[in-house]
């Protein structure tokens, strides 16, 4: 059968329903299309598709996200490819458009991660189970809300991304959602990620310095380089897949966070 669906881009695809045949070349929701039971399905993904591990290792790697092997998926030949406005080069999926259908999520927000779960749940033909890890990560992240307030979480924050140079976590970026809805006000105003130097975030007045452990990989020994910069502020490691990651991974990010505000108390 086939049926047409819109994507985040308002592109109108059109594919064999359900799809039998799937690439997915984004890490958060190659691990939702595995939560939603497509285990025989997803026959590609990125090496940086890692959970769940298990699964990953059976599977065509097709390049990374930014560095796809256009070949490689012309002769996986796909019924559907799932990819992201972001993480996915626009070129690459221009290119694989010509001959796939590609549907494409462009996320900024935990409610836009939730329409993107119902929308891949639509689209693969696996409604009610997207609609049960919405109800739980809905309900998880409301307590989580609460939580903040009630606990006067009132924290300014840097969340740094990368190292040389450094570069933060701005506005109109879903960590920065994730950020405020446990209690965090992000200092930085510009959008998306910006570069900045410690003099700068001197500046600004942290209460609070992140280092992710992705897309740079953070280490304790980043800690003290920072910390000689920025005495007044407290400097944390975080798991960076809890804070960007926007499939299925925020349904145990709710129990990451739980015990993540205890710290800023």
């Amino acid at each position: 059968m086939q049926k047409s669906f819109i994507d985040q881009m308002g592109k109108e695809i059109t594919i064999n329903f359900p799809p039998k045949r799937i690439v997915s070349i984004v890490p958060s929701q190659t691990e939702l299309l595995f939560d939603l039971g497509l285990d025989k399905e997803i026959i590609g993904l990125t090496k940086f598709c890692i959970h769940p591990i298990e699964k990953f290792a059976e599977r065509t790697k097709v390049g990374g996200t930014k560095t796809l092997n256009i070949d490689l998926i012309k002769d996986l030949k796909p019924d559907l490819i799932i990819g992201n406005k972001e993480e996915n080069t626009q070129s690459d999926i221009e290119e694989l458009a010509e001959f796939f259908p590609v549907w494409m999520s462009d996320i900024f927000t935990l409610d836009d991660a939730m329409k993107t779960i119902a929308e891949i749940g639509e689209l693969v033909d696996r409604s009610p189970e997207a609609n049960y890890l919405n109800h739980l990560i809905s309900a998880g992240f409301n307590d989580l809300k609460t939580l903040a307030l009630q606990n006067k979480i009132d924290k300014r924050v840097a969340y740094l991304i990368w190292r040389k140079p450094y570069m933060v976590a701005g506005r109109n970026t879903f960590i920065n959602d994730v950020l405020i809805t446990n209690g965090m006000m992000n200092v930085i105003n510009e959008d998306r990620y910006p570069e900045i130097t410690l003099e700068k975030l001197k500046t600004l007045n942290c209460d609070l310095i992140l280092l992710s452990s992705e897309p740079y990989p953070f280490k304790e020994k980043h800690i003290e380089e920072i910390q000689n910069a920025l005495p007044e502020a407290k400097v944390m490691l975080v798991d960076g897949e809890m804070f960007s990651w926007y499939g299925s991974r925020l349904v145990k990010a709710v129990q990451y966070f739980f015990e993540f505000q205890k710290e800023l108390y």
